[in-house]
């Protein structure tokens, strides 16, 4: 017989696609990412193949336990399709958490537009809470158990944790609406863990003397001289990082951007839903900046991007307009400081609250961030669009002020 046992959980983890593990046993990968396990063997004469369950709720190790048993069978003459099933190989009535998990994943991902959002999501169940409750029947999971996936990294990676408390709650919902528990969430953030655990703003404030910190990002002060060098820089990621200010857009919505979204004509790029983090389309109104813009940005045959990548049908990498910034001294033990290009969008933000009068809908609206209230979003109809194009306006008349108008405040720090 061929050797078997040849593949490695990590090689199981990883495949992209189907592999051998000797003795008949293989793992299918399907061409949307899912695998399962398949017993492939030829009986009087005719292929056949007996699936073993869904990877990774049916381990390699339970695989191999079941081609073997499979192997055996054949051995004396019955094929593994007809053999009865023994009762304590069947699936449990309630399924562990681990199971109830990859069900949940596989039946969002197609919903989730960002392939690194699902990698998040599995990374983060695998790392956390799979050592503490993946084995666990669902229906068998309490408050302690969540406890212990949390108060490990509840003070010192704050923010991880409040994404595995939200994550691991939406698991259980899942699982209590196929009956696998009762509706009782012992994952439930408000009513529960909150009188349990200290919220993570607070606990965040306490880490950084008051000042919550996401993306670094640039002083408005600062960002004419920065804009001003951006011009000055010949490339496409500098193009790239110019429109992504302007726009105050996230990096993936700048760097899909299609010449078939832009309409010259009436002056507006629009965004559609499945691109946006709110799915909801968003617009752009064009200023007179953005337009020289596209002016400029070359356009290659076949190609719909705005920045198309070196890679036939690709756009620009997601780490361009990151290196476009540490090239300039920013980003991580930057010279200049540790601004990176999603902190355009606070920069945007501080300079609207700072300098422009407009109302806080108004820079909501052209952040595509979703209303919070929802007596809000009942009443809010619209996308405030007119209004929107003054703002923008006056945000790239600030963005190409002269360079002699502004004092480089990074250098006075340091002379200071």
């Amino acid at each position: 017989m061929a050797a078997i046992h040849k593949l490695t959980d990590r090689q199981a983890q990883t495949a992209r696609k189907t592999i051998s593990d000797g003795g008949n046993l293989y793992l299918v990968v399907g061409k949307n990412g899912s695998k399962k396990w398949v017993f492939r063997y030829s009986y009087s004469g005719k292929s056949r193949a007996k699936g073993l369950g869904s990877y990774p709720s049916t381990t390699l190790a339970d695989a191999r336990d079941q081609a073997a048993k499979a192997r055996d069978q054949l051995k004396a003459g019955v094929d593994p399709l007809d053999a009865p099933v023994d009762d304590a190989d069947a699936e449990p009535s309630v399924p562990s958490f681990t199971q109830v998990a990859a069900r949940f994943i596989r039946g969002r991902k197609r919903s989730w537009s960002n392939p690194k959002h699902r990698r998040q999501w599995v990374s983060t169940m695998r790392t956390y809470a799979r050592p503490v409750i993946g084995s666990k029947p669902v229906d068998s999971i309490t408050t302690a158990d969540v406890l212990a996936i949390l108060e490990p990294i509840w003070h010192s990676r704050t923010e991880t944790a409040k994404r595995v408390q939200g994550r691991v709650e939406n698991i259980l919902d899942f699982a209590s609406a196929h009956g696998w528990r009762d509706p009782l969430n012992p994952a439930r953030w408000r009513g529960h863990l909150d009188k349990l655990l200290p919220a993570a703003a607070k606990v965040k404030r306490q880490k950084t003397g008051g000042v919550t910190r996401h993306h670094p990002a640039l002083d408005h002060r600062d960002l004419p001289r920065f804009y001003a060098e951006l011009v000055a820089t010949e490339g496409l990621s500098a193009l790239a990082l110019r429109w992504l200010i302007l726009t105050a857009t996230r990096t993936s919505e700048t760097l899909k951007a299609t010449w078939s979204e832009i309409d010259l004509e009436s002056g507006v790029w629009s965004i559609p839903g499945e691109r946006m983090k709110t799915r909801v389309d968003h617009r752009v109104p064009l200023t007179d900046e953005m337009r020289a813009i596209l002016d400029q940005l070359p356009r290659v045959d076949g190609e719909d991007w705005l920045f198309p990548g070196e890679r036939k049908g690709k756009p620009l990498s997601n780490m361009a307009l990151l290196m476009q910034m540490r090239r300039m001294g920013y980003g991580v033990k930057g010279t200049r400081g540790d601004a990176v290009p999603h902190g355009m969008r606070a920069t945007f933000k501080t300079w609207s609250g700072e300098v422009s009068t407009a109302p806080r809908e108004i820079v909501e609206a052209a952040l595509a961030h979703a209303l919070e209230s929802k007596v809000e979003q009942a009443y809010q109809r619209g996308d405030l669009l007119a209004k929107r194009r003054r703002l923008m306006e006056q945000w790239s008349d600030w963005c190409t002020r002269p360079s002699a108008d502004v004092v480089d405040l990074a250098e006075r720090r340091k002379a200071g």
